[in-house]
């Protein structure tokens, strides 16, 4: 099993976090506010802890749970904390409206985070596409996945697996973009296609 190391407390680090422990994976939860980090990880049970903002990781994959917009700053502040680090950036670039997407056709959220982390650090996309409620579930359900490095999407897909989920790698980490926008495209079938939220998008593998 896997050595995780959470950062962020909020609904979707309680989720895989769940999931995570069901799984037989080591789990530590990581953030600003210590007292909330540490309430999580009595929450999650099965021996998860909580660590200090900024300090280095006790888990060799790092799940990136914060908002967009904080993802890149808290990977600056934890600089070199990160160096070796798989890093697990699974969130959403959304736009005010959430019909489209906060960053330049031309990069991602993952690829910035990239470029922020140590170069010892390899970052993988994933985990973006799936609602809360029904990454909760428990369900089998797809991850997609973006990265460079062959042998950190390994360790994440075994990860994922854990999980009870299916892994599925759709390239390097210049794929990220798309995989930002796949989460768009869950919002708008949310709204229209679907009409609710009870839903993932995954393969059906007509061979």
């Amino acid at each position: 099993m896997s050595s995780i190391s959470i950062i962020g407390s909020g609904n979707m680090a309680g989720a895989i976090g769940t999931l995570a422990i069901k799984g037989g994976n080591t789990v530590e939860v990581i953030g600003r506010d210590a007292a909330k980090s540490a309430a999580l990880a009595r929450t999650l049970g099965g021996g998860a802890t909580a660590g200090t903002f900024g300090a280095a990781p006790a888990g060799d994959i790092v799940i990136l749970a914060v908002l967009f917009d904080s993802a890149v700053p808290a990977v600056r502040e934890f600089g070199d904390a990160l160096a070796g680090k798989i890093i697990v950036d699974i969130t959403n670039p959304f736009d005010a409206t959430g019909t489209g997407l906060a960053v330049p056709h031309d990069t991602s959220i993952a690829q910035r985070v990239a470029e922020a982390a140590p170069a010892s650090a390899q970052v993988v996309k994933a985990f973006n596409t799936l609602f809360r409620h029904v990454l909760a579930k428990g369900d089998p359900a797809d991850v997609f996945m973006a990265g460079d490095d062959a042998q950190a999407k390994a360790s994440v897909s075994a990860f994922v697996e854990s999980l009870g989920l299916r892994p599925r790698d759709v390239g390097d980490l210049s794929m990220a973009h798309w995989v930002e926008g796949a989460g768009v495209l869950t919002m708008g079938l949310a709204r229209t296609g679907v009409g609710n939220f009870d839903f993932s998008l995954g393969i059906d593998n007509l061979g």
